[in-house]
């Protein structure tokens, strides 16, 4: 039967044959791909490194791209073609020979029908000897080179798609796109038929398991792009049924009193008039916290737009009802400048702030915040460990909150009745926030303080760096201060990329001769980090050689240039975010990116360059962001959230995001089969540390 949808303009089908020794449908998350033909313990451990375990994983890796089909010669013509071209015929003889690096070279004499032959080479696929059985007919696809018809893609035995519109899969040198591609087929022989459908028949959907083969081996551009669709709108409902979940709460928090006393002298010791925008966002934070349904609200806003200010406040908000904050943090650095900031102010207030991270935090702090003492707790994931207990937690803030899991930003308010407001300093595309972080309202700061100026961003070439360090010497000479940073903390035999400590080392020698420079990284002890950036913001250093541990959480207002060593090497979200530590007082500020020459730039990297020379704005370079990266990656190791957005290209699937949030609302409560999609997604994030 065929189903289709308004929203999908093609319909996806596929012949499914039974295959030899079919049985009935069973669980593909759980069948290990060694099950399949031609699959050991070598290419499941390589597979491994895709993320591909099981056979489900197989099949659910999406292809990268499509290739466009080219046409077919004669062998005896061979000579007169331009470029790729397909042939076909039988194989005469084949073997393999090693290459230098231990590199493999598997040579195949093919001959066609007119007669014509001609050596096939295939590159570094040692296991496709024991394939090239003489007579066996195959179809190739590539071009004339120096080892004769050099191989890009095949098709062994009776299968001809190869040379026409064809897939190319994310792949290594271990595993070539080929190899993939052939896999893949095999496991849509033998499993294809495998997958239920989760949705509602009468949704009137393209058949998923039909997706699934039209998304690997589809007809044409249409077809492919029909596939995914079908295939994101799973994602997309799933995801929500997850997030569902997560809003579904019995939960019943502490209706807070107006604002009063305190939260007035707080207005009164800052230094500054509060923004429009974080007028707005206090409002909205206000109205939740007189509910008794826990808050649950993202608090976004672009680099120096002042959140921590409101994130402050609602923490008070907490204490002047007689009741604690906490606030957590990614990393022991953010946590420290989080404590740095906040400490002098609540000082002021009388109101008692301490620090609590994997190496400080002692059992006299555990103790003042299990009695109430403490306040105000600020810490890494120390906070959510089970030996600490908290007096009467009403308020909790989670900050950089895309670098947690879903279950962990949760984890801090678990089993306690508290309002939960969540913080990053990378901005969020609204249409990505609205579909992963589903269970949250937002709020958004999206202008800095009016005495701010645009931080002045200009690209430098490598051969050019001298003129960035004359520049910054200016602004020490003026009685500034600086920021240089560099992508390693030691130096590396593979990768040459410049080390903070042998660059500290050397600036002292050479450009930054006569003035105070210190070094600060991630693997400098606590203590070492504290004093480095009490120097620091005490005026004792002038230049600060750091990695990407200044990213977040650093606030020097007298640093008014930044240079970037290698600034191709970092991500467009890390530069926005590098590039936040300075213009944070009022005069003009600057950053300098140092890269390698433009004609050795990857097409990728010179757009996030140029991008950032463009704009200071941090929300349109996430939306530049988000064209630039997949989604997946986007939300990936690095700010783990759900990352299983395989198929779904946000921008485009913006009606496809409000379908799906349409159905996970009808399906909500109701067992079925897309609740065990939630359940396998939710499991397969835990699995990964994502959750």
């Amino acid at each position: 039967m065929t189903r289709m949808h308004a929203g999908f303009t093609g319909v996806v089908q596929h012949e499914w044959p039974r295959p030899r020794g079919w049985a009935p449908p069973q669980r593909l998350d759980t069948l290990d791909v060694v099950t399949l033909p031609g699959v050991g313990a070598t290419l499941a451990k390589r597979l491994r490194t895709f993320g591909i375990q099981s056979v489900r994983d197989l099949l659910f890796h999406a292809p990268r791209r499509y290739e466009s089909a080219v046409d077919q010669v004669p062998i005896a013509k061979l000579g007169l073609a331009e470029g790729e071209v397909a042939i076909e015929g039988r194989i005469v003889s084949a073997r393999a020979r090693p290459l230098r690096g231990r590199r493999t070279l598997v040579t195949a004499i093919v001959r066609d029908e007119s007669g014509g032959q001609v050596s096939a080479s295939f590159f570094n696929q040692p296991w496709l000897v024991e394939k090239l059985v003489a007579g066996t007919s195959l179809r190739l696809r590539g071009k004339l080179g120096r080892y004769g018809f050099d191989v890009k893609s095949y098709d062994i035995g009776e299968a001809r798609r190869t040379a026409d519109y064809a897939p190319v899969y994310p792949a290594s040198e271990q595993i070539p796109s080929t190899r993939l591609r052939e896999l893949v087929r095999a496991a849509l022989a033998e499993h294809g038929r495998s997958f239920p459908d989760p949705l509602p028949a009468e949704l009137e959907l393209p058949l998923r398991r039909d997706a699934l083969a039209a998304i690997h081996f589809p007809v044409d551009d249409e077809q492919a792009e029909q596939a995914r669709r079908r295939l994101a709108l799973d994602e997309l409902v799933t995801l929500q049924l997850i997030v569902a979940r997560l809003r579904d709460t019995d939960a019943v928090a502490p209706s807070l009193a107006q604002p009063g006393e305190l939260i007035g002298r707080y207005r009164g010791v800052l230094p500054f008039q509060l923004t429009a925008h974080q007028e707005r966002a206090i409002t909205e934070i206000d109205l939740d916290l007189a509910q008794t349904t826990p808050m649950q609200r993202l608090l976004q806003g672009d680099v120096g737009s002042g959140k921590t200010v409101v994130a402050l406040y609602a923490l008070l908000r907490a204490v002047e009802s007689s009741r604690q904050g906490a606030l957590m943090a990614p990393t022991e650095t953010l946590a420290e400048q989080h404590f740095l900031t906040l400490e002098p102010l609540c000082a002021q207030l009388g109101v008692r702030c301490v620090l609590l991270t994997g190496s400080v935090g002692s059992k006299k702090i555990r103790d003042e915040i299990a009695n109430g003492v403490a306040q105000i707790a600020v810490g890494t994931h120390a906070l959510i460990q089970r030996d600490v207990e908290f007096a009467d937690l009403a308020v909790a803030v989670v900050d950089e909150q895309h670098r947690f899991g879903v279950e962990q930003r949760t984890a801090l308010a678990e089993n306690r009745s508290t309002h939960v407001l969540h913080m990053t300093a990378t901005p969020i595309p609204r249409t990505l926030a609205l579909t992963i972080y589903g269970d949250l309202a937002v709020s958004e700061i999206a202008k800095p303080p009016a005495n701010r100026k645009p931080i002045v961003t200009a690209r430098v070439g490598a051969e050019r760096s001298s003129e960035a360090y004359k520049r910054l010497r200016v602004h020490l000479d003026a009685g500034r201060q600086a920021y240089v940073v560099c992508p390693l903390i030691e130096l590396s035999e593979t990768r040459l990329a410049r080390a903070a400590e042998a660059e500290a080392e050397r600036l002292q020698r050479a450009e930054l001769r006569g003035y105070r420079v210190g070094l600060l990284h991630g693997k400098l002890k606590t203590a070492e980090r504290r004093e480095v950036m009490r120097q620091f913001k005490a005026h004792e250093l002038d230049v600060l050689v750091a990695t990407t541990v200044i990213e977040v959480g650093v606030d020097v207002p007298n640093a008014t240039i930044m240079i970037v060593q290698e600034a191709d090497r970092f991500g467009l979200a890390q530069l926005h975010q590098l590039r936040g530590r300075v213009g944070r007082g009022g005069d003009q500020s600057y950053c300098l990116l140092i890269s390698r020459p433009l004609a050795e730039l990857t097409e990728t990297a010179e757009r996030r360059l140029q991008a950032l020379v463009d704009t200071t704005d941090g929300f349109e370079l996430a939306e530049i962001d988000l064209d630039l990266r997949r989604e997946g990656q986007l939300l990936g190791t690095r700010q783990s959230g759900w990352s299983d957005l395989q198929f779904t290209k946000l921008r485009p699937d913006r009606d496809l995001i409000e379908r799906a949030r349409e159905i996970a609302g009808d399906l909500r409560g109701e067992d079925g089969p897309w609740q065990d999609e939630a359940d396998r997604m939710s499991a397969d994030a835990d699995h990964r540390g994502l959750a």
